[in-house]
């Protein structure tokens, strides 16, 4: 009989795929299985080995009951494996997370609970509207402004304080009928401020405020649709004074990163703290060759050659992955070294490599130009490069009196995606382009779009231009 596995309900966070938990990250790596929710960043399930499994309800619609849910995740651990149970915000803040712990410890089976941050603060901060002040607000109250599906338990609403802020999850729904019935009710000054938080922590986060006799009129006119944070109380005159997250430079702008998907993440990060809508859409697949002889043959020959010349992050990670391969490590490269770039020569840092030549310009007509003040004629340099790398360098070397080994080592292919990515990226503001390749595989797959253009240098904007596409930003310094 296999053994049961184990359960993580887990605290997805309120959307910024940054607001997630250590703990959180952990388990998602070691997870066999993921069953998630509709608000639970995709974002997270990119770098995961595990088996996800989308069980999502957004509003009535809902991919699998609760009861069924609840059987997916035993079935899972069942089997032996790691399951995440991932939930928007915390799972015991009106997630059902203690419904689903319950019916773990009646089937036996192991569980533990990794709390997260829930919306119905974070919302609030990401608005400028905090959900305590020691002027404003010396308590708060979290309510579910979503009745029952069985119709058989109605919104409890809350005693008017005005000291205090009132926070209502799942409500948009509910949202005209809710204000109704705090005036009505529970004696709420009707201009008591109001402010509805849509998409909070993320890109596309709006806010509509207004008074709990106007916010209806004034969500409609913003457009605002769940899922949504409803903040009651004199906090929320605070926001105009206190916004900074959607007031970020590229707040609202959906920014395409074209890069490879495992090189997309840094320039991604930054994009997202600047406010971006970031859509990774990868134009090239970095390849390692199948046949690396050639290549083998250079490291087993290293203590013939003058210089090392590194072209790109993947061809230092790909060498020096041959190297250790066939027995050698970093002590066999006596010779000196070159990077075309700072990420290049970083990427050698890691390896425990200086370089010693990087040209002021980060592309191989400025490398050649480095090595004028070089004497490298009869010199022999190793060159592990792309099979799609151009010939400047090579022949330039060549034209200084060098003995140039040229070997490809990689190749820059053009990899599948969904036509729903593809159409995505067709309404973007900015697509980013960060090399030659990635211009030319875009064009392919996509064709002509409307959006600003940027490059990360002269090469690749003129490729772009090639390619019939006009170069709006061009990175002064590039890597």
């Amino acid at each position: 009989m296999k053994q049961n596995g184990f359960v993580y309900l887990v605290g997805a966070g309120p959307g910024d795929p940054g607001l997630i938990s250590v703990k959180a990250k952990e388990c998602i790596e070691k997870a066999d299985c993921i069953i998630y929710d509709y608000l639970a960043n995709p974002v997270l399930l990119q770098h995961t080995r595990a088996e996800c499994i989308y069980v999502g309800k957004q509003g009535s619609q809902h991919t699998l009951s609760q009861e069924e849910i609840n059987k997916l995740i035993i079935q899972k651990a069942r089997e032996g494996k790691v399951v995440v149970r991932l939930k928007g915000g915390d799972p015991f803040i009106f997630g059902r997370g203690g419904e689903e712990a319950e019916e773990l410890v009646e089937a036996g089976i192991a569980y533990a609970i990794v709390p997260g941050i829930s919306s119905f603060y974070s919302a609030l901060a990401y608005a400028g509207i905090p959900i305590t002040h020691r002027d404003y607000a010396a308590s708060f109250e979290v309510i579910t402004g979503h009745r029952r599906a069985d119709g058989t338990e109605d919104i409890t609403l809350p005693d008017y304080s005005p000291q205090k802020t009132y926070t209502f999850l799942m409500g948009m729904k509910n949202l005209d009928a809710i204000c109704k019935r705090l005036i009505q009710e529970k004696n709420f000054p009707s201009d008591t401020p109001i402010a509805v938080v849509t998409w909070g922590t993320m890109p596309k986060q709006k806010v509509a405020t207004g008074t709990l006799q106007t916010i209806a009129y004034e969500v409609e006119k913003a457009g605002l649709t769940p899922p949504a944070i409803i903040c009651i109380g004199k906090v929320v005159t605070l926001r105009n004074t206190l916004r900074w997250y959607d007031t970020l430079p590229l707040f609202g702008k959906k920014v395409v990163v074209t890069r490879t998907r495992e090189q997309a993440s840094v320039l991604s990060k930054r994009l997202y703290e600047l406010g971006a809508d970031v859509v990774e859409f990868p134009t090239i697949a970095i390849t390692k060759l199948q046949e690396l002889s050639p290549l083998h043959d250079a490291l087993r020959k290293l203590h013939d050659y003058d210089w090392v010349v590194f072209t790109s992050q993947n061809a230092v990670s790909i060498f020096f992955e041959e190297m250790f391969a066939v027995g050698l490590d970093a002590r066999a490269l006596r010779c000196k070294v070159a990077a075309i770039g700072p990420a290049t020569r970083d990427a050698l840092r890691a390896y425990a490599i200086v370089a010693d030549l990087v040209p002021p310009e980060y592309v191989a007509e400025s490398l050649v130009d480095a090595f004028k003040g070089v004497e490298i004629a009869g010199k022999k340099i190793l060159v592990p490069c792309s099979a799609k790398a151009r010939n400047t360098l090579t022949q330039g070397l060549q034209e200084a009196g060098a003995i140039v080994n040229r070997v490809h080592i990689y190749d820059a292919l053009q990899p599948e995606v969904s036509n729903t990515l593809k159409e995505e990226v067709k309404t973007a503001d900015i697509i980013t382009f960060t090399s030659s390749s990635t211009v030319r595989n875009f064009v392919a797959m996509v064709g002509d779009i409307q959006a600003t253009v940027a490059c990360i240098g002269p090469i690749t904007a003129q490729e772009c231009i090639k390619q019939g596409l006009s170069p709006h930003i061009v990175a002064k310094e590039y890597t």
